[in-house]
């Protein structure tokens, strides 16, 4: 292995002050040493510079505090500061096992990747509900699988949850840009760039998300809506796999009206997807509770990210007024 290779892992912060604490938890107990964290604090009201301080001794980091101005900023500050041959990112609310850079350098070495994304899962420590919310985000049943499973319906885009290039990516490309989606944006423009992302299925995050539906489902309808701006910046970008959501919700819409007013048989496929859920979601989890929790988790993902996709389509697309957010975009360098 090139132990001398050394990662630069860049987290962006806002208001995080306990997540942050058990992410140093886990880089404290990390088999490899070989990284440094820069920890860029995005205009915090509740500041994590005491958690951080407490960390000094046991994790090689840099902290910086700086006006609130967006995540994507804030990596981009990140990346200007850090040392590393490699950036590697992860989300505040992410917890990394004791292997990840371990695994992360044997994958290197073997692979040569300079672009990479890992996998998430759920830790045994998170909530029901967040357990809940993970099985709907990574689950090829809700489309969630597309983003690092077994099966892959599109070429893989690593997301920023836990996301890594190597420095002479960024020389080349340039950093991410403030946008919602900003991970994709940067993985297609990488893409584009001639470089070709790999997914590393050994090298995984604990992601805990959000911690109710309520949020969740914020969350999933700008998702949606944020896949029609990718659409406008890169025309013939969307695939068939990303209007499944929508089609669900028109669909699951007109079963339920059929159902109501036609004949209660129009619900049975619906049901039948729903059971399929829930057994699923049991066999995956270990759990009857988590695994009823599973099935909304799901709807929401499904209607909260379809809602968002028609919403957007409606007025970006058919009433063309994406056209000048998506102008302004593309003249955001991502420096």
């Amino acid at each position: 292995m090139q132990k001398s290779l050394l990662f630069s892992l860049i987290v962006p912060v806002y208001n995080r002050p306990d997540e942050v604490a058990d992410l140093l938890d886990s880089l404290a107990a990390q088999s490899d040493k070989g990284f440094e964290l820069i920890l860029v604090e995005d205009g915090s009201t509740i500041p994590c510079s005491a958690i951080a301080g407490q960390y000094a001794g046991k994790v090689d980091i840099r902290y910086f505090m700086r006006p609130n101005e967006g995540r994507s900023i804030a990596r981009n500050y990140g990346m200007e500061q850090a040392g590393g041959d490699y950036f590697v990112f992860v989300d505040s609310d992410c917890i990394l096992p004791p292997d990840y850079f371990e695994s992360l350098r044997r994958c290197i070495d073997t692979t040569g990747a300079d672009c990479f994304g890992g996998p998430d899962a759920a830790h045994p420590s998170f909530t029901d509900t967040q357990k809940a919310i993970n099985f709907a985000m990574t689950s090829f049943l809700t489309t969630g699988g597309i983003r690092g499973g077994k099966v892959q319906m599109e070429k893989f885009v690593p997301r920023t949850f836990n996301m890594g290039f190597a420095r002479r990516v960024w020389e080349h490309t340039g950093g991410f840009r403030e946008m919602f989606s900003e991970d994709i944006d940067m993985s297609t423009r990488i893409r584009q760039s001639g470089y070709s992302p790999l997914l590393l299925r050994d090298v995984k995050v604990f992601h805990k998300r959000r911690g109710n539906l309520a949020k969740f489902w914020r969350q999933v309808h700008v998702f949606g809506m944020s896949r029609i701006t990718l659409q406008l910046l890169y025309p013939g970008s969307m695939k068939a796999v990303h209007w499944m959501p929508a089609l669900f919700t028109v669909g699951a819409a007109a079963l339920i009206l059929l159902g109501i007013f036609v004949s209660p048989w129009w619900l049975l496929p619906l049901g039948m997807y729903l059971a399929a859920l829930w057994i699923s979601a049991m066999a995956s989890t270990g759990s009857l509770k988590i695994g009823s929790m599973a099935v909304g988790a799901s709807m929401v993902q499904l209607l909260g990210y379809g809602t968002g996709f028609i919403r957007a389509y409606v007025w970006k697309i058919l009433m063309r007024h994406g056209r000048d957010e998506a102008q302004e975009i593309a003249m955001r360098k991502g420096k």
